[in-house]
């Protein structure tokens, strides 16, 4: 009987196709993949450990496994990712239960770091984390219609609040012509959908080519037969150029939709968080994007809380917020990180405080949301079918103005059977605060 290995694979996307690395290795190696940790003989936990809600959430499901190996139910636990690389001995001292604690270095050993364990070893190994793999073949773990892109690994922009340059080391990209090859490869297995991904998508190619490549990269990705949607996200605003924009508004399978994250308004703010830009600044370069890109999404995520952030600062982030009318937007209360530089700052918010901020912006976003939904009534639009909605009794999936796992979602009713994976045209009926409702106007596979 084969061993059977269950991943669990939390925190972010990029995190994800790290993960789809390592079941890719474990099939070729003769190992039977589970979906469900329970039902599995081996355990593999791909942690995130950027802020604290993302660490208790990993230390909470690293414990359940360790009640289901004290029960017999598991025989093996292996805990992989950004916490332990962050943490590394303090993890393997805090997490008896766990018979391999590694780092990201070591994701590409994970048949030897199995053979370790099933031979009754604990390991506790850290590679050096600019040895983590940046490439290589992996089991799409989404729905089979769309895939993340990973293009580049680690950060080097190291801004004051982040701790992802220390645990996943400076920025390298992937040479163009492999993350071409494999965009080809998942196109032939049926990807439609990509979504094109690193911690600053707009700095790829600098440190290979002297200079951001990103508009060359996605060009070259709209050449690709059999993809219809491919979607940017994690720009930094100090990166966005004239060409980035002009081939999002002139290649027909970029969908026009921007993920850039500016984490505040105020210049001070900014400057202490070692971030760009100034309001002025931030506001005439939204307004410009929406010249050069008519009918763009604009995405962005904030931070509230920031050491020093007064109420003035905080009420002219609101009133920003306000003006420039995100389409979407996460707003998060700041995590105290120890070991960045914002840690050590003085005058720290307590975590109500930037608690309530946070939910002060979602509320004015939520109500910007449903404006503009509303003016979507009777409009039309294509979508991806991701799934049918028994309870609703209701086809749902996605159109181009959401991504996955972070956006809404738009449920829609059809007089015939559809497909996961088709695209099909939608007519908007109705609205639900993030959501939109519609009806089914043109199937794709009735074409």
């Amino acid at each position: 009987m084969p061993i059977k290995v269950g991943m669990v694979s939390l925190g972010c996307s990029k995190n994800l196709v790290d993960s789809e690395r390592m079941l890719y290795k474990l099939r070729q190696h003769g190992y039977k993949l589970v979906t469900e940790p329970g039902l599995a003989d081996v355990a593999v936990v791909n942690t995130c450990g950027f802020i604290k809600s993302a660490k208790e959430e990993a230390i909470e499901t690293i414990l359940e496994l360790g009640k289901l190996k004290a029960e017999g139910t598991l025989k093996k636990i292996v805990i992989t990712g950004c916490l332990t690389e962050r943490y590394k001995d303090e993890a393997a001292e805090l997490f008896p239960e766990a018979d391999a604690v590694i780092g990201i270095g070591d994701n590409k050993d994970i048949i030897d770091v199995l053979d370790h364990v099933l031979a009754g070893e604990r390991y506790v190994h850290f590679a050096p984390k600019l040895s983590a793999e940046l490439e290589g073949e992996r089991i799409i773990s989404t729905l089979p219609f769309f895939s993340y892109l990973k293009v580049a690994e680690g950060c080097s922009n190291c801004c004051t609040y982040c701790a992802i340059p220390a645990i996943r080391g400076k920025f390298r990209s992937v040479p163009m012509e492999n993350i071409l090859k494999e965009a080809r490869t998942l196109a032939e297995n049926g990807v439609t959908e990509l979504v094109v991904i690193a911690q600053d998508t707009s700095q790829y190619g600098e440190d290979l080519y002297g200079g951001s490549k990103l508009p060359e990269l996605l060009r070259e990705l709209c050449k690709i037969d059999g993809l219809k949607w491919i979607r940017t996200l994690y720009c930094y605003p100090e990166r966005i150029t004239d060409e980035l924009l002009d081939t999002i508004a002139s290649e027909e399978k970029l969908v026009k939709y921007l993920e850039i994250p500016i984490q505040h308004c105020d210049k001070d703010v900014l400057s202490r968080m070692k971030r760009w830009g100034s309001e002025e600044e931030l506001e005439a370069l939204f307004s410009h994007i929406r010249e050069k890109i008519p009918g763009v999404i604009l995405r962005t995520t904030l931070i509230t809380g920031f050491p020093g952030e007064t109420e003035e600062q905080f009420n002219r982030l609101a009133e920003f917020v306000q003006r420039v009318r995100f389409d979407r937007l996460g707003c998060f209360a700041y995590s105290c990180e120890e070991g960045t530089k914002a840690a050590g700052f003085p005058d720290q918010i307590d975590e109500e405080t930037a608690a309530h901020r946070a939910d002060i912006i979602m509320e004015q976003q939520l109500l910007v949301s449903s404006e503009n939904n509303e003016k979507l009534m009777g409009c039309e639009f294509d979508a991806v079918v991701e799934g049918f909605d028994r309870f609703g009794e209701c086809w749902f999936g996605r159109t181009p103005a959401d991504a996955p796992d972070i956006d809404g979602k738009v449920f829609f009713s059809s007089e015939k059977p559809l497909e996961i994976g088709k695209y099909v045209r939608i007519r908007i009926t109705d609205t639900l605060d993030y959501d939109l409702i519609g009806e089914v106007i043109e199937n794709e596979s009735s074409k």
